[in-house]
């Protein structure tokens, strides 16, 4: 079963709820477990927080993503100016860079490509862990036994 979605947004912070919104909707009605949908939320409204504090102040941003074969993949991108240049004596309570750890911890695999006045591509990947009954696995059932 693969299940796809894209949507465009403007870069505004009420876009964050919409997209938390529509992933944890479709990993929930696919059998998802809670945690596993919560780590993904986590990490993909950190890499759209980042879109909206970071990126240009105009235009629109565009989250995509798929589950197919047990795993989740999502792409956020925008076209603001890329990346800063990290301070030379980072401060160590400073909020700054937490979310790219966060998601690091949240996620199987976290890839970034960014240029300056090209944008940002996030790469979010999770492989998914499924509550008992989920609609996939009995989809995956059915589609065994009836090919039997």
């Amino acid at each position: 079963m693969e299940m796809r979605f894209s949507l465009a947004l403007p870069c505004e912070a009420p876009s964050i709820p919409v997209i938390r919104r529509v992933v944890g909707d479709a990993l929930r009605g696919l059998g998802v477990t809670a945690d596993c949908v919560d780590d993904v939320l986590v990490a993909v409204s950190e890499a759209c927080t980042n879109v909206v504090q970071h990126a240009r102040l105009t235009g629109d941003y565009e989250v995509s993503g798929q589950v197919d074969d047990g795993v989740c993949t999502l792409k956020i991108v925008d076209w603001g100016r890329g990346p800063r240049p990290a301070p030379r004596d980072p401060d160590p309570l400073s909020e700054s860079g937490r979310g790219i750890k966060i998601m690091r911890a949240l996620v199987d695999d976290l890839d970034i490509d960014s240029a300056p006045d090209r944008g940002t591509v996030v790469h979010l990947r999770k492989r998914l862990t499924w509550r008992d009954g989920a609609l996939v696995r009995r989809l995956d059932r059915s589609l065994m036994h009836s090919a039997g």
